[in-house]
């Protein structure tokens, strides 16, 4: 076991230096990130020092990954997204994006049985956008009550008060692109009596 872990551990610095060279970033921009210096960095990704969990943890999160994505990987140059579904609040979430910053991609599923589900708008930073895929998906948006259907699309503000969830007990699937405050997409939903809602502020 300890001859996997020590396998393992001596992968991680190729795959700092491909996740680094991926994002198209430099040694000095990753140091001012994480706080690490640059002659560790370099001495990581050569393999020259033994990657510590004090280390791995902000270059995880610089490079917008996991502990496990980091010492687990996929090859260098696998186009394929690995995708590690996440639970929350009754949503499955699947991360279809690995990279750090920029516009973060989803693809959710809401199971049956929660078209009731009693709207809990929530707020925070960002731009999202929603498209869906299958099944019809109820977004509350501020003092907007909207039904999208397969091929529908919106975007809004987060930081408007929003909350979605199935239009009835049917389950739904959809794409989520979200990123931060002023990356937006330019699509907008269509209510039902085929105005645009009012693009938020």
């Amino acid at each position: 076991m300890e001859d996997d872990l020590g396998r393992a551990l001596g992968a991680v610095g190729p795959r700092l230096r491909a996740l680094r060279r991926q994002r198209e970033t430099t040694l000095a921009a990753l140091s001012a990130t994480t706080g690490i210096s640059v002659s560790t960095l370099s001495r990581l990704e050569s393999g020259a020092r033994k990657p510590t969990l004090e280390l791995l943890l902000p270059l995880a999160k610089a490079h917008g990954v996991t502990l496990d994505e980091l010492v687990d990987a996929p090859p260098t140059g696998d186009p394929r997204v690995h995708l590690r579904p996440i639970t929350r609040h009754g949503m499955t979430m699947l991360p279809l994006t690995r990279r750090a910053g920029g516009i973060q991609a989803y693809k959710l599923v809401i199971p049956a049985g929660r078209g009731g589900a009693e709207p809990e708008p929530q707020t925070h930073e960002g731009y999202e956008w929603l498209y869906v895929l299958n099944g019809r998906l109820r977004l509350v948006l501020g003092e907007q009550d909207l039904v999208l259907s397969p091929g529908e699309a919106a975007e809004f503000d987060t930081r408007l008060p929003h909350w979605f969830g199935a239009a009835d007990d049917a389950p739904v699937e959809f794409l989520s692109l979200f990123g931060r405050q002023g990356e937006r997409a330019h699509l907008r939903a269509r209510t039902r009596a085929g105005r645009e809602p009012d693009h938020p502020r």
